[in-house]
């Protein structure tokens, strides 16, 4: 069973800087980490190999510093990886982002593709699913956990806010993973002295046989028009003494505002 999963580096929260000419994310130079959801799907992909075989390929689409994401994905058990740069990327929103993502996959072969269920730089949750409408497969999105698998069939709970359903869908199909479906593994000692050593193979353009016009700022159908930070607030309270104290005050204070 091919077994694909789709990571994304993103920046470190405290390290987050934008370029001011096309409002997006200076990525290169920034510290950086796997998308904590995508460690979930990796883990997922391993947990299916083991149980039904096959192989676990990670692709990601970033700049050439996107290696070390990848090179942590084989310390933690992965066969293969992918990286997908080019400056043409560059700029990509949600929906040149999964057509990228779509031509690299297409090429590669798969029987099941994972998912984190969003990345926390954008929280957007569309990739997941529109690579599957690119690729015209099934996909089901916030699995929480896979019920059964095989090479024909996967049965999987989809997380909802009043429980979860149960939802079976034919192969190939992409899922996108909630962080209740398990606990990532530790990278094991051996698998990092691997991961060291290993070459990155990458995938451009070219090798793609992409359409100019859909990757890239100019096949991004949104973009940003201004970026901010929200003006800071100086009018707060802080209330002290005994916690009745506190409460008094606070009900005055609302009274005052007529909150209540």
């Amino acid at each position: 069973m091919n077994i694909v999963v789709c990571i994304k580096q993103v920046p470190n929260t405290a390290d987050v800087k934008i370029n001011p000419e096309t409002n997006t994310l200076i990525r290169e130079g920034t510290q950086s980490m796997i998308n904590p959801y995508d460690l979930h799907a990796i883990e997922a992909a391993l947990q299916i190999r083991e149980e039904v075989g096959g192989t676990v390929l990670a692709i990601t689409m970033g700049p050439p510093q996107a290696e070390e994401a990848l090179r942590e994905v084989l310390s933690m058990g992965a066969d293969e990886v992918r990286l997908i740069s080019d400056r043409a990327f560059a700029g990509s929103d949600t929906w040149a982002t999964a057509y990228t993502l779509y031509k690299a996959i297409e090429r590669i072969g798969y029987d099941v593709i994972l998912c984190g269920k969003q990345a926390i730089d954008g929280d957007t949750a569309q990739v997941g699913p529109e690579v599957a409408e690119f690729l015209k497969i099934p996909h089901i999105a916030y699995v929480k956990k896979i019920e059964a698998i095989d090479v024909h069939l996967i049965r999987v709970q989809r997380m909802m806010d009043d429980g979860y359903d149960i939802v079976e869908s034919s192969l190939p199909v992409l899922l996108t993973v909630v962080k209740e479906i398990n606990t990532p593994r530790l990278p094991s000692l051996k698998g990092k002295m691997a991961a060291k050593k290993a070459t990155i193979a990458r995938m451009d353009f070219d090798s793609l046989g992409a359409d100019i016009e859909n990757v890239g700022l100019n096949g991004s159908p949104t973009q940003v028009k201004n970026i901010f930070a929200p003006p800071a607030k100086f009018d707060r309270q802080v209330l002290q003494g005994r916690l009745e104290d506190q409460v008094e005050s606070l009900v005055k204070e609302l009274r005052n505002l007529k909150c209540v």
